[in-house]
Order: C-alpha cells, then sequence, then structure tokens
C-alpha cells in the first residue's frame, strides 16, 4: 500500500539522518502508523502519544537535546574568554590575502555580512579572476533564489577590489590570509601585508593547525596576530575558533569576537597549539580509523561503526570532503607534537603521494573501494572485528584525548568542546556534543574514573 511505501520511505530517511542513534523520530514514524490504523480509536492515539512524550522526556537523547539548546542559544551568544570591558577597533576595509576556494568563500561571506570594501589579492592575474568569478557565481546564485536583489548583489560586487599589489591594503582595518597552509608562506605573506597596513590593522589568519605564535614571531606587531579559522562549507558551519598566541592583545582579541558577531558566526577562544580544538579530535578519531584498518578492518566496517554515534557522515566520507593532502598534513602537525598519540600512517602518506581523493569510489549505498586504494591496503592482515569493538576503542581514546585536551587548557570548559563539535563538525545535538555523551555513556568514569561534569 501507498502508507506502508511511504513509512519505508520515511524510516530510511532516518536511518540515513541518526543511525538509530536516537529514538525520537522512529517513535514519531511508529505513532503516525499507529494513528492510520483505523481500528483504533482516537483517544488510544492520543494515549500512545501520552506515553511515547513520557518515555522519550526519560532519555538520554532528550536530556543531552536540551543541554545542546542551551550551549547553542545561550552560552554561545555570551563566549567565554571575550576580554570584558576592551572596546574593538572598528573595521572599515577587509584584506583578503588568497584567491583560492577558502579564501573566496571569506570574501563573499564578509561582503554579505559585514557589508564593507573588501580586497583580494592572489600572485596572478588568472587566480585572482577565477576567485572574482566565484563571489559573482555565488551573488547570481542569490538573486536566482530570491535571497539578494540584483541591485544589492550588484553593490557588492563593486565594494570587491581585486588586486595583485600589496599597496591596496594599506587602508585595510583587518585582514586574513588564507594561502597555502605552510609556515614560510604565511609568515612571508604577512611579513610583506605588515610593510603596508597600519599599526593597529589586525593580522588574521585561517591556518588549520600551525601555530599562531610562530607565525606572528617575526613581525614588528605581533600583538595584531590572531588565529581567526573557520570550518568548510564557510557559508554553513556557524563555528569559528579564535586562536590567542602567546602576544596577542586583548584589542585584537576583542575586534577578533566582535567581527565574528557581525558575521554570525559563533566564536570559542582556544589555545594556540597544534590542530586548535576540533582538527585535533577528528584527527584523533580518522588517525585511530585509519590504525584499525590497517589491522585488517573492512573501511566500510569502520564507517559503520563510527556511523553508530548517530553522526552526520562517515569518517571516511569525511575524509573525501576535507581531502586526504589537508587530513594528513593536520596529521603531521599533531605528529609532531605527540608522535605517540598520533603516528604517522604509511599507507595514508602513500594515498597522498598517489593524489586520490578518496576511499571510495561513488556516493551511497552502492559506492565501491577505490582500486588504488584496495592495493594500497592489500598486504594488511586479515582479522574479524564487531563494530562495536572498533567504536569502543575509538571512544576509549577520544576520552583520553578531550581529557588532556582540558588538562593542557586547550579550552577553558567541556562545554567549549561540545559547542565546537556541534557547530563546527555537525555532531548531534541528542548526544550533547562528545564530553556530555561519553559522560553519559559510561566512558568518563570507566576510563578516566571520574566524569566531565554534571548537569
Amino acid at each position: 500500500s501507498k502508507l506502508s511505501s511511504n513509512i519505508q520511505q520515511a524510516l530510511s530517511f532516518v536511518d540515513m539522518k541518526v543511525h538509530g542513534a536516537a529514538p525520537a523520530p522512529y517513535r514519531a514514524i511508529e505513532l503516525i502508523k499507529g494513528a492510520c490504523d483505523l481500528s483504533k480509536t482516537i483517544d488510544e492515539c492520543f494515549a500512545e502519544e501520552d506515553k511515547a512524550l513520557g518515555d522519550l522526556i526519560k532519555s538520554r537523547q532528550c536530556k543531552a537535546g536540551v543541554y545542546s539548546f542551551d550551549l547553542i542559544q545561550r552560552r554561545a551568544k555570551k563566549p567565554a574568554g571575550r576580554p570584558a570591558d576592551v572596546k574593538p577597533r572598528p573595521i572599515k576595509k577587509i584584506g583578503v590575502i588568497g584567491a583560492g576556494l577558502m579564501a573566496s568563500q571569506l570574501a563573499l561571506l564578509f561582503l554579505r555580512r559585514y557589508g564593507v570594501p573588501v580586497v583580494m589579492k592572489d600572485i596572478k592575474q588568472e587566480f585572482l579572476d577565477k576567485g572574482l568569478g566565484y563571489v559573482k557565481g555565488e551573488l547570481a546564485a542569490l538573486v536566482s533564489k530570491g535571497r539578494l536583489t540584483q541591485a544589492k548583489a550588484d553593490h557588492l560586487f563593486h565594494i570587491l577590489i581585486g588586486t595583485l599589489e600589496w599597496q591596496d591594503f594599506a587602508d585595510c582595518d583587518f585582514v586574513i590570509e588564507a594561502v597555502f597552509e605552510e609556515m614560510p608562506v604565511k609568515q612571508s605573506v604577512f611579513a610583506q601585508a605588515e610593510e603596508v597596513v597600519s599599526p593597529q590593522c589586525i593580522l588574521a589568519t585561517n591556518t588549520s593547525s600551525l601555530s599562531i605564535t610562530e607565525m606572528a614571531s617575526k613581525l614588528k606587531h605581533p600583538e595584531r596576530v590572531v588565529g581567526f579559522h573557520f570550518f568548510n562549507p564557510v557559508a554553513i558551519l556557524p563555528l569559528l575558533e579564535i586562536i590567542k598566541g602567546e602576544k596577542t592583545d586583548d584589542v585584537t582579541l576583542s575586534t577578533a569576537f566582535e567581527c565574528a558577531k557581525k558575521i554570525k558566526k559563533t566564536a570559542i577562544l582556544v589555545k594556540d597549539s597544534p590542530a586548535f580544538l576540533v582538527n585535533r579530535i577528528l584527527t584523533k578519531l580518522l588517525s585511530d580509523c585509519f590504525e584499525i584498518v590497517d589491522e585488517g578492518a573492512d573501511f566500510a566496517l569502520v564507517d559503520e561503526a563510527v556511523l553508530m554515534l548517530g553522526l552526520p557522515m562517515a569518517p571516511f566520507d569525511l575524509l573525501a570532503l576535507v581531502g586526504p593532502a589537508v587530513a594528513f598534513h593536520v596529521l603531521e602537525t599533531c605528529h609532531r607534537a605527540w608522535p605517540d598519540r598520533f603516528p604517522i600512517n604509511e599507507r595514508l602518506k602513500r594515498l597522498v603521494e598517489a593524489k586520490v581523493t578518496s576511499i571510495y569510489d561513488g556516493f551511497g549505498p552502492g559506492k565501491q573501494l577505490n582500486p588504488k586504494v584496495a592495493e594500497i591496503w592489500q598486504d594488511r592482515p586479515a582479522k574479524e572485528f564487531l563494530k562495536e569493538e572498533i567504536l569502543d576503542r575509538l571512544l576509549t581514546n577520544l576520552t583520553v584525548e578531550i581529557d588532556l585536551i582540558l588538562k593542557e587548557k586547550v579550552v577553558s570548559d567541556p562545554k567549549d568542546i561540545d559547542t565546537a563539535m556541534i557547530l563546527g563538525a555537525g555532531w548531534p545535538f541528542f548526544n550533547g556534543g562528545i564530553t556530555l555523551y561519553l559522560d553519559m555513556v559510561g566512558y568518563t568514569p570507566k576510563v578516566l574514573q571520574k566524569v566531565f561534569f554534571s548537569i
């Protein structure tokens, strides 16, 4: 019947979204199915709804959902770490160093949300033209969807200035770099920018893992350098990690937080440490996933195990989105700091050298292992794994890593970690991010003999 077909479609959709990790949507489908049973009275159907509500209110997921809602709606609006009573500097013009995909996304975001002139610089006209073309195309798409008037789009593109010359940054109040992820390159562009900008101009970096302190170390004014780490896609993910270098002053921090607010991002203050916060947690997870595959587990089995958490994306699909080369670069950064916990995966290195961009060919249920991936991992041992065993190992190691993150004061509170994982990595509301989940399902007492907090 059409009803059973629709119910099946709904179940498939819910499975795809939460992978069995949240009871509420399944219970809702059951209630709808029950309401379509003509042998039941309306009072019986209402009684079933009451019972479902009573059961779900007592669930772990409900408690976690309320906690998550409080984080996002209340706590995130008054970010911890913003210097009190320090007036931010006004920003009337913004400079973006680079015209690649990330830089172009940043230019578009600043144009739309800040509404001030934006200067975008690159080293070659062809790179610049591509970046400007991206912004123009995105503005045109917003017009076609009715989210922007043509006049507004024309105005925004008019105040976007493409340049090959540093001199055009002279009157900028805020400059952000999104160039190649190598320390000498980033130090070089900041040194060149410092030659032309005012001493008050803030220099922000979108680095995903490199040291802010080291990046600022050769500048005349290291106090105006701050980490401003966005998450891809920039327009969708609301998190912004603001990273304080050793010499970053309070005015710079205050201006960075004010800028985040104006561009409608949720900012958290993060200590200057390798891979910062979200990337460190995701890199630990991915590193352990590769280790388990090296020991004989199938890629698909590891993905299925992690999806039992209800995450929006399996780890090896996330790898394709981020790019193996980027993921490996962050792993190298973590390896230099903590070689025992973040070993270099030689097969992943070979994957990057072979320029393979994805573990799988295709998407969805019919996807197949990429032949080159199968070749690189062909000599691993044959070992049977259970999904529960894989997930247990991953969560045990994450518990230890998160405890170290808090001990190192990378962030000041477990709530910052949960806010970051929900808004920067899309981890589900119904788990309360990660620290509350680890407390509630018993990993913190088992592994650390304590809990992160009690609510």
